[in-house]
């Protein structure tokens, strides 16, 4: 009986051994944005998707926080003396798009935590029972608690926004200045006045 139960429960180990989730090595090739990145495995240059989790644009599109979260990455995966993707077997091993999905760690910190930790991800994209994904809501709970990044209160502008209509305010009185004081005539001078006017109005609405 003891045997039996000992063989059981060898095979039992042997089965989770190998339903367990599979790591390998990989090299940094290039930094595109918070959530996607292209690493290279043996001789193949894959182009990693993030699993679990949505930063915001930074590529074509420029979104709030985008900029900080592709740093975070790009910092995180350059200065690791050792990175790895572990393919989870809850998940596809590729996305519609032909992008590879993994978690992905950087000396043995998991990507995808640092990210949602710091308030620069969200946890989405869940379409199985994926190993980490409960760690992940737990440490977005928190983020959002303290408003961290993309949970803070702020409106989602880019940071800078309000500099550039203060310019843009800036430089409509000095068109009306300009146009009181150097026009050349009536014409020109009102043509120069409504135009700083409509600068000032608009730079106002994104102040």
């Amino acid at each position: 009986m003891k045997k039996l139960l000992l063989v059981c429960m060898l095979f039992a180990i042997s089965v989770v051994s190998l339903q367990a989730n599979t790591r390998e090595e990989a090299e940094l090739v290039k930094c595109v944005d918070g959530d996607t990145t292209h690493l290279k495995v043996g001789n193949e240059v894959l182009k990693v998707r993030y699993l679990a989790i949505d930063t915001p644009e930074y590529t074509k599109e420029k979104e709030p926080y985008g900029k900080e979260a592709s740093e975070c990455v790009c910092k995180l995966l350059s200065e690791a003396d050792k990175i790895e993707l572990e393919y989870d077997d809850g998940s596809e091993k590729t996305d519609k798009y032909g992008r590879t999905l993994a978690w992905v760690y950087a000396d043995d910190r998991l990507v995808q935590m640092e990210l949602v930790q710091q308030g620069l991800a969200e946890v989405k994209y869940i379409y199985g029972d994926y190993a980490y994904t409960d760690d992940l809501q737990k440490a977005q709970k928190a983020a959002q608690a303290d408003k961290l990044n993309i949970w803070s209160n702020q409106p989602y502008e880019e940071k800078g926004a309000k500099e550039k209509a203060m310019l843009g305010i800036g430089g409509g009185v000095l068109l009306i200045v300009a146009g009181l004081l150097f026009a050349k005539n009536k014409s020109q001078r009102k043509r120069m006045i409504k135009k700083g006017m409509r600068k000032i109005s608009q730079n106002s609405k994104k102040h």
